[in-house]
């Protein structure tokens, strides 16, 4: 399984939707799950971006489509980034 880091910021859509139901994250967070993701962390930051998702997927053709499907929504927009542990990296120099 590879990670990903996911990066997200809402859109004034997905910020009315959120300040009417904050209940809704966790309901995307079961949805991004039965699309084969596993959210192995998430948090909420200020900043350029709202949250910071470290996400497992099989493979970039699956986090692909998580990203898409949650686009396509128009309730947030995202930058994804394959990442590896340093320990792997290091192995790989």
């Amino acid at each position: 399984m590879a990670i990903y880091v996911m990066l997200t910021n809402l859109t004034d859509e997905g910020r009315k939707t959120i300040k009417q139901n904050p209940k809704r994250i966790k309901e995307v967070n079961k949805e991004v799950e039965a699309m084969g993701a596993k959210i192995l962390a998430q948090y909420s930051v200020l900043g350029p971006y709202d949250f910071v998702n470290i996400l497992e997927a099989r493979d970039n053709a699956a986090i692909s489509k998580v990203a898409m499907e949650l686009g396509s929504r128009g309730t947030l927009q995202t930058i994804t980034m394959a990442a590896m542990s340093l320990d792997e990296f290091v192995d790989s120099l």
